[in-house]
């Protein structure tokens, strides 16, 4: 439902996305979606015994820590890139730097190594936030497009493209999602998110970083600001990547989306679970002790996290399991506390 709060909020919105000559805005207000699809759920590939992995790697190259984090479960040979499209799906919330947007260093990086592995075609996208568009400028001014053209990636704004109409059933806040239809004109979906707070939804991970394949007029805020969180997990229903890799190597442990405070972490987390590698993310957050939303809750708590395994959207504690590759003293201890504030063994 719209508040009066709501439509103010996206008017002045579109209107300043045209002010800006941007195509988007403005004349999306009365678009229709090309056409209805069943939603882009794959399967998860990165299991060892009846457990889901969730790979992390530390004090390395982003190269080197990208390729570690995939082999500690199960490596990339398990997507069989071969001649596929592949999207790779960064944060790009406005133009900011990491880590309110992905590091493109970490972006670069799993660009080449999908390439490595054989992809035909590799195309890096995303779509801003509503009062921080456009796309394009944001992913000149973040860095991010230097860093996936120079990895030989093809850079799109997903507001400059139609979109697919999902059902999301089992949802309660929201019935259908309108996605980018990049999730159907590629054979494989790697989400890059960045580990952040964030002052309306607590966090934004893995779960979060999906909003930005939604339409403008379906972002959290203007549904439901009351059940952001919930939102933000059933919008999940429409898709599930093949696999999600996080960059740690810079995350902020307070504040955002946009500005907060940054702490070197220098890792990253792999995984083809949404939840697991939001609660490794979560564990890190925790261990910095400065952000009362997500410290003053058990990660398991976490509206994302409940609303996501009510669903069926990711794995619970007991089926995960954690995957830490060599690192610093100061790795290893860090790595303690995630498995003391997330349960995983």
């Amino acid at each position: 439902m719209f508040t009066r709060r709501s439509l103010i909020r996206v008017s002045g919105g579109f209107f300043l996305a045209t002010l800006m000559g941007k195509k988007s805005a403005m004349a999306q207000i009365f678009f229709k979606p090309i056409k209805k699809e069943e939603a882009r759920i794959a399967e998860n590939l990165f299991k060892e015994g009846g457990k889901t992995l969730v790979g992390v790697s530390g004090d390395k190259s982003p190269l080197e820590m990208v390729r570690e984090a995939v082999s500690l479960i199960g490596g990339f040979e398990r997507l069989n890139v071969k001649g596929k499209r592949v999207l790779v799906k960064p944060n790009v919330v406005s133009g900011e730097r990491h880590p309110a947007t992905t590091n493109p260093e970490v972006v670069g990086a799993v660009v080449r190594l999908l390439y490595e592995e054989g992809a035909k075609k590799v195309f890096v996208g995303d779509m801003s936030a509503l009062l921080t568009l456009s796309t394009k400028r944001n992913l000149g001014k973040s860095g991010i497009k230097k860093a996936a053209e120079d990895a030989g990636a093809e850079v799109i704004a997903f507001e400059d493209y139609d979109w697919v109409e999902v059902e999301l059933r089992g949802a309660k806040y929201i019935q259908s999602a309108y996605v980018t239809e990049w999730l159907y004109n590629v054979d494989i979906i790697v989400n890059l998110p960045v580990i952040k707070t964030h002052r309306s939804a607590s966090y934004s991970i893995c779960l979060k970083n999906f909003i930005g394949c939604t339409h403008l007029r379906q972002r959290p805020y203007l549904v439901d600001e009351s059940h952001w969180e919930e939102l933000i997990s059933e919008f999940n229903l429409a898709y599930a990547p093949h696999l999600n890799i996080v960059d740690g190597t810079l995350s902020m442990i307070e504040g955002g989306p946009w500005k907060g405070t940054p702490a070197s972490t220098n890792l990253i987390i792999a995984s083809g679970d949404r939840v697991g590698a939001d609660a490794a993310g979560l564990g890190i957050i925790k261990s910095f002790g400065k952000w009362p939303m997500v410290t003053e809750k058990d990660i398991w708590e976490q509206r994302q996290i409940k609303r996501a395994l009510e669903l069926g959207v990711g794995s619970k504690r007991e089926n995960l399991k954690l995957a830490v590759g060599k690192g610093s003293e100061e790795f290893k201890r860090l790595m303690e506390r995630v498995r003391e504030h997330t349960g995983i063994s």
